[in-house]
């Protein structure tokens, strides 16, 4: 079993892949960046026990990472419980995508993979959204190159930020769709705020990067944390897929790995 990580802000997300690409289990811990490599290891094999598997089931991992902090002590963890070789996406890793923007070093492995599996699923000119505590949008032109991007602050982020500055706002539940655009007291107001004001924005900003590919058609693939109410109160047309960068670092390991 070939065991994908990726370590983001909010989650770390696991996948158990066969060697035919066969998506066995997916999961997700919370990320902490205070956990021990000990920790991380109790964690990870209690996560493989729910799931029917074990550590012994390994024969290889492939990690991405925007954690720094988390990065070492996951891969202290990862040789704790078994001895498979850990593939860590970066620079001198193949991916098949061209890279043509200012630093390819500074773009994050999670947003390769999306990209690398967005490119799998759909022919460019494309646009690769991941939602998680930043909303980024990757725009990949019709040579299939990735050649920008935008990141603004998440639903979730946004929200947490308003209640905290302000005396009182209550917290709300962006999972649940508003019962009405136009509340009619503090909490629906806030709801419908957050969860269309997100959506519209969202729409706004595809629409320009659109325009900035000359691609006004180009297909939306997006991933992350991205509440079903945003996406249901987008007029976007956009596909959903929560495993895409979990498929996208199978197919990097794929490619990087002698059959």
């Amino acid at each position: 079993m070939l065991l994908a990580l990726n370590i983001g802000n909010t989650n770390i997300t696991f996948g158990g892949y066969a060697r035919d690409g066969k998506l066995i289990f997916s999961s997700r811990l919370y990320a902490d960046s205070a956990l021990s490599s000990d920790e991380l290891t109790y964690k990870i094999v209690n996560m493989l026990d729910l799931y029917g598997t074990s550590p012994l089931e390994i024969e290889a991992v492939i990690l991405a990472s925007v954690v720094p902090a988390l990065t070492p002590r996951m891969r202290e963890a990862l040789q704790k419980m078994c001895q498979a070789p850990v593939m860590e996406v970066g620079p001198g890793l193949k991916s098949g995508v061209r890279i043509r923007m200012d630093n390819p070093a500074q773009l994050g492995g999670e947003l390769l993979c999306a990209v690398v599996e967005a490119l799998h699923r759909h022919t460019p000119p494309l646009l690769v959204v991941n939602m998680d505590t930043a909303t980024t949008i990757l725009a990949v032109d019709g040579a299939g190159s990735l050649v920008g991007g935008t990141i603004f602050p998440g639903p979730q982020i946004s929200l947490s930020a308003l209640i905290r500055n302000t005396a009182q706002l209550p917290q709300v539940e962006l999972e649940s769709t508003p019962r009405r655009l136009l509340g009619t007291n503090t909490t629906d107001c806030l709801h419908s705020g957050i969860v269309n004001g997100t959506a519209a924005m969202l729409d706004a900003m595809l629409t320009k990067c659109r325009q900035a590919l000359d691609a006004p058609d180009a297909p939306v693939v997006a991933t992350g944390t991205l509440p079903a109410s945003i996406r249901a109160a987008c007029t976007t047309p956009i596909d959903y897929r929560e495993t895409l960068i979990l498929d996208g670092l199978y197919a990097i390991w794929k490619r990087n790995t002698r059959s």
